[in-house]
């Protein structure tokens, strides 16, 4: 699951969806397409690899429209994986700007 979030949030383009998603809630892929500058159709395509990564979720709507919605649990996981990594080297960074100083 951590390979797929990362693939996920690796793309500037997801990155601004997610974004868009966490500040204005659920939208459908017409509603991104006019907050960002990617056509409908790309959107459509990012949406797919979010959702496959589980990082966002979609909802049947009204008049066969589909809405997306942010889901946090695979970001606390990449938030996780990161903290840990940082830890992990604030020891050898401190010690390396106490070597340098």
């Amino acid at each position: 699951m951590a390979k797929a979030v990362f693939t996920a949030l690796a793309d500037p383009n997801r990155r601004a969806i997610l974004a868009t998603l966490a500040a204005h809630g659920p939208a459908t892929a017409t509603d991104l397409a006019g907050r960002l500058p990617i056509t409908r159709q790309g959107i459509a395509k990012h949406l797919a690899l979010l959702a496959e990564a589980g990082l966002v979720t979609a909802e049947p709507g009204e008049r066969r429209r589909v809405r997306y919605r942010l889901q946090f649990r695979p970001m606390r996981i990449a938030q996780q994986f990161l903290a840990a990594l940082a830890r992990d080297w604030d020891g050898p960074l401190a010690a390396l700007r106490t070597h340098l100083e």
